[in-house]
């Protein structure tokens, strides 16, 4: 019997296959090389494909997202790694005024093939700016898709689409997920577009929607519920331009809306959700929308991060008070 992968092997047997199969994809981060990365996403490639495309870069994140920029301009097609979610802001400038319009600035004559691979989120006891969740700030940005995979086979897919997409991709990685080889029990069902969204669990009383780490959360809580409440799961998977044509869809069925999310609710994904089902589907609604998100406060030092995090408990109560 095959072991399930981890989320860190599946996206190391992507990066392997895309470089394998197309000599213009490179890599380019802090300690990706030799080291194999902070969580070992590159482990063994500058081995195998050479140092001159797995590249080992200086202390900068702007100096990496701006190399691989100009990289892309000339017909590459580079994978970044951020360490750690909380140092992305220091490629902003680079990411916000130079990736996501270089496309349009060039009329759309050309292509940027950049992927920004950024793990995310909390739930491993690390320290500050190492836990925080900041994918609402991108998905603002128009000229950026923003990918959120919650588990390893969809992840490979994911990123294996992002490198050939034409336009800059900023990947968030579930840190949570790396080293995690259970997974919740989901439908085989594939969405409609490779940047759609997918019903994981269906169910007639409610939607509840999420993404990435938390996704197994809501999972856990559905078959909590099971005996009493038939909730239907959709995992977003792309948090721009986002599929909330499936999720409109699911509502109409269910008349009920719950979103779910690591990131503060404050601004967040899940309001955009709840405003766009509000705005097209508020006559299919019996009960108001809800979002399910931590409060808007730095992220908590990490003995207190399990206080902070919404888990398993929280979704079963906020499904039971929605269908009581």
């Amino acid at each position: 019997m095959t072991r399930p992968l981890s989320l860190a092997e599946s996206l190391n047997g992507a990066l392997a296959d895309l470089m394998e199969d197309d000599p213009s994809v490179v890599l380019i981060g802090q300690d990706i090389g030799r080291l194999g990365g902070v969580f070992r996403v590159t482990k063994g490639l500058q081995n195998r494909f050479g140092a001159g495309r797995v590249r080992d870069a200086i202390l900068a994140e702007s100096a990496i997202v701006g190399q691989a920029i100009g990289m892309a301009l000339s017909g590459l097609k580079p994978v970044c790694e951020i360490q750690f979610d909380g140092f992305v802001y220091l490629a902003m400038n680079q990411i916000v005024t130079q990736a996501a319009r270089m496309t349009t600035r060039w009329n759309d004559q050309i292509a940027l093939n950049l992927v920004v691979r950024v793990p995310v989120g909390g739930g491993i006891r690390a320290v500050e700016h190492h836990s925080e969740s900041n994918e609402a700030l991108f998905a603002h940005i128009p000229g950026l898709h923003v990918a959120y995979p919650s588990c390893p086979a969809d992840a490979a897919a994911m990123l294996k689409y992002s490198c050939g997409l034409g336009s800059p991709v900023i990947f968030f990685e579930p840190k949570r997920l790396y080293f995690n080889r259970k997974q919740q029990p989901r439908l085989g069902t594939e969405s409609d577009s490779p940047a759609g969204a997918r019903i994981v669990r269906r169910g007639s009383d409610i939607t509840v929607v999420g993404f990435g780490a938390l996704l197994e959360e809501v999972l856990m809580a559905a078959d909590r519920l099971a005996d009493r409440v038939d909730a239907e799961v959709i995992d977003l998977r792309w948090i721009a331009p986002m599929d909330t044509d499936t999720v409109l869809e699911s509502v109409t069925r269910t008349g009920r809306l719950l979103v779910v999310h690591e990131a503060v609710k404050f601004g967040g994904i899940g309001a955009e959700v709840v405003a766009t089902v509000a705005e097209r589907g508020g006559h299919r609604l019996k009960a108001a929308p809800r979002r399910l998100a931590p409060p808007r406060q730095v992220y908590p030092p990490a003995d207190y991060e399990n206080d902070y995090l919404i888990d398993v408990s929280d979704i079963v109560s906020a499904i039971e008070e929605m269908c009581g």
